[in-house]
């Protein structure tokens, strides 16, 4: 019965150093090394004629489309340059709505006539056809519309895997259907990047004139749990859903608080130096590393970059991760909430806007020109959060989110901003103040009188799930397993509506008052008490917020097929046609994506939790119960009393009886439950029922299986326990 469990045990105790594939350090400094593995600037100029190079640059940075003879270069070179570093096959890398990755290989290699060349012309680099309909599509594509086209981002480099002695060119592109529509993340990305910059950029020329162009930057923070794979796979709700369906809580969990910063495991220390010369190799720029709150669980951390660099990095982070992993015997899991109990995990996107000049436009500056300047981002960011704070929640929503949202130290679903005690005061000053220059000036005054007040002014708020922390607003509601591009993706575009508004209002009151910086502060003094109602300083956890949330008209959405409803809502489908990030098909087909991949994950949560129950939980519970009864017939043969000798079997016997009628009926509920849903036929109405119907009964179901782990003899239980997963090294 338990076999599985004390074998992996047993894997466990007898590794050594030798148990993994040996993985040699790089011994010199990683600036030597850094990015070698990326066709980016370096290479092009060594591969590409100055004036081929100088055209690419400039069509990059202008955002415009190489033409096909300047792709043919490039193709060329980057050809070369892959098949230098060993590489014999190339492949579009995108996106897709599955939330991971997806790659088609193909081989240089080809036949020209009875000739064999290796060759990678512009046509391939630009341009490839997978299988569309494959892949989710919100009902954008039917099986018997496959195709799809995957089409070449040039402002994300090339790069190469190395997967053992394969090396493999991959080229990130973005995924349509053969109408043009998006099927991925990024496409919307690219496009809320670009609205932003065009909405951004007359703003902030105000304030700083030479500035060309807007920088959205991410800084993006990994959250994961590492455990031994022998563990991982003696875990079937592990294995088919990422976190532990049922699992009997550890005695000792994080309430020490003994791992956060702590020393770091000596094999996981290794493991982690290996994943990070890899990225490093990669061009992915991860600096920092720590132990986090929970037992098993760590956080590594990259410098800033721009947005659409710095999604694909993560994308490309975490499926470096799981490769790393296996050469170490470890499995990563980066589900929201693997276990019950303790820390779920997080991926905090750090979103901010620069220029070119080097301006950090949600940083202060030490004249009142810049503080103002400041202040108009700052207070419009607020503002577009307060509009669109359902769109926000609905870009982080997931089945596995969910489990994440409201738990030991996680935000709650209701959308609210931190913005901390130093700069409450100064809106609040706004609030209060006159639309006059002497005004401005007065609030001005304030700011700059407190040089280091963005940098230090606030405590970090844990349970807030948009924070400003310094230059940047954090968006604290997104989980591990997620694609930044949805929560960037929705940020931006609310943030270009709202500069788009902003500066119409600004520009119409200069007509009339002749004086732009009185117009700039009377406009941003009436979106300082316009979105007043979306600041909460305090504990979001509390029920007393809840209430006040709900006095605010700030929604609480706490499940995913209520949060991603926001997708298809009349204010989302006003502010894309605005925008031009999504056509109101491409919301609609995303939406439907969403919901259909809560719906699977749903089914495929409670079979499992269903098969562990008959296979493992009753077996084992059975198996128990024999053994006392067995134990109990022993002392009635030798003339006992059983009730008075033996009223801790009486009693177990019974325990387990209760409880495992209690798992049966429950368990043949919660299998009607699922036949109703499939009833439904629409997947919003499948989703709801899954969540108000299926769910609770599988909670309830836990219960039980969770009482007889506890009761069940150690020897006897077959899943490893929460305390192995946890603390086994």
């Amino acid at each position: 019965m338990s076999q599985s469990r004390f074998n992996a045990i047993d894997a466990i105790m007898h590794r050594t150093e030798f148990d993994t594939e040996y993985v040699s350090f790089p011994s010199e400094n990683i600036s030597s090394f850094f990015g070698s593995n990326v066709f980016n600037d370096e290479s092009m100029k060594s591969y590409l004629a100055e004036d081929a190079y100088l055209n690419v640059k400039a069509t990059i940075q202008s955002g415009g489309k190489l033409s096909m003879e300047l792709a043919d270069i490039v193709a060329d070179a980057m050809k070369k340059w892959a098949m230098d570093k060993g590489a014999t096959h190339y492949a579009h890398w995108f996106q897709p709505w599955t939330g991971r990755t997806a790659e088609k290989h193909d081989s240089f290699f080809t036949l020209e006539g009875q000739n064999a060349i290796e060759k990678f012309e512009g046509k391939e680099l630009a341009q490839q056809e997978p299988d569309g309909s494959s892949f989710p599509g919100g009902g954008l594509r039917s099986t018997f519309e496959a195709r799809g086209y995957t089409a070449w981002d040039p402002s994300s480099p090339a790069f190469i895997i190395e997967i053992g002695d394969g090396k493999t060119l991959c080229i990130p592109t973005i995924l349509v259907t053969y109408g043009g529509e998006a099927l991925d993340f990024k496409l919307p990305l690219l496009r809320s990047l670009t609205a932003l910059e065009e909405a951004a950029l007359p703003v902030a020329k105000w304030f700083e004139p030479d500035a060309t162009k807007i920088i959205t930057t991410l800084g993006w923070e990994q959250e994961y749990f590492l455990i031994d794979e022998a563990l991982f796979n003696a875990r079937p709700d592990l294995m088919m859903t990422g976190r532990t369906i049922i699992g009997k809580h550890s005695p000792r969990g994080q309430q020490l608080e003994d791992h956060y910063f702590g020393s770091i495991p000596d094999r996981v220390f290794n493991y982690m130096r290996d994943l990070e010369t890899e990225c490093h190799k990669l061009g992915i720029p991860v600096r920092t590393r720590h132990n986090e709150v929970a037992p098993a669980q760590y956080e590594l951390a990259p410098m800033y970059e721009e947005a659409n660099i710095a999604v694909d990095h993560n994308q490309l982070l975490m499926d470096v991760m799981e490769r790393v992993a296996k050469r170490h015997k470890l499995k990563v899991l980066f589900h929201e909430k693997p276990f019950a109990g303790v820390n779920g995990s997080g991926k905090h996107n750090n979103w901010s806007l620069a220029t070119n000049t080097g301006k950090v436009l949600l940083a202060p500056g030490s004249n009142p020109a810049k503080n103002l300047s400041f202040l108009t981002f700052f207070i419009n960011t607020i503002m577009a959060v307060s509009e669109h704070a359902d769109l926000l929640r609905a870009s982080i929503a997931s089945i596995s989110n969910d489990h994440r949202l409201g738990a030991n130290e996680a935000p709650p679903a209701i959308v609210s901003v931190f913005i901390g005690h130093g700069l409450t005061e100064v809106l609040d000053e706004i609030e209060s103040g006159k639309a006059s220059k002497s005004e401005v000036k007065k609030v001005m005054d304030l700011i700059s009188k407190i040089p280091n007040l963005i940098q230090d002014n606030t405590d970090r708020n844990r349970t807030s799930p948009f924070a400003f922390t310094g230059n940047k607003f954090e968006i604290r509601m997104a989980g591990s397993s997620a694609n930044c591009a949805a929560p960037i993706t929705a940020l931006s575009t609310m943030m270009a509506n709202q500069l788009t508004k902003f500066r119409a209002e600004v520009e119409a009151d200069v007509k009339k008052t002749g004086d732009r910086e009185q117009s700039i502060f009377k406009i941003l003094q009436s979106y300082v008490k316009k979105s007043k109602k979306i600041r909460f300083e305090g504990d979001n956890y509390s029920d007393d917020w809840k209430k006040e949330a709900a006095k605010r008209g700030l929604n609480n959405l706490a499940s995913s097929p209520d949060a991603l409803g926001a997708y298809i809502s009349k204010s989302t489908i006003d502010l894309c046609k605005k925008t031009g990030v999504f056509s109101e098909k491409e919301l609609h087909a995303h939406y439907e994506a969403m919901i259909d991949g809560y719906n699977h994950k749903m089914m495929i949560e409670s079979r499992t939790l269903e098969e562990l129950c008959l296979n493992y939980v009753m077996p084992a519970a059975s198996e128990f119960q024999t053994n006392l009864l067995n134990n109990l017939q022993g002392l009635k043969n030798i003339g006992q009393d059983a009730k008075k000798v033996a009223s801790y079997q009486v009693e177990m016997v019974e325990r387990i009886s209760t409880l495992m009628n209690k798992l049966h009926a429950t368990g043949k509920k919660m299998s009607k439950a699922r036949e109703q849903v499939l009833k439904y036929t629409a997947s919003p109405e499948r989703a709801e029922a899954f969540c108000q119907k299926v769910k609770p009964l599988m909670d309830e179901i836990r219960e039980y299986c969770d009482d007889l782990e506890l009761i069940v003899d150690d020897r006897i239980w077959p899943l490893i326990k929460y305390r192995e997963l946890l603390f086994m090294r």
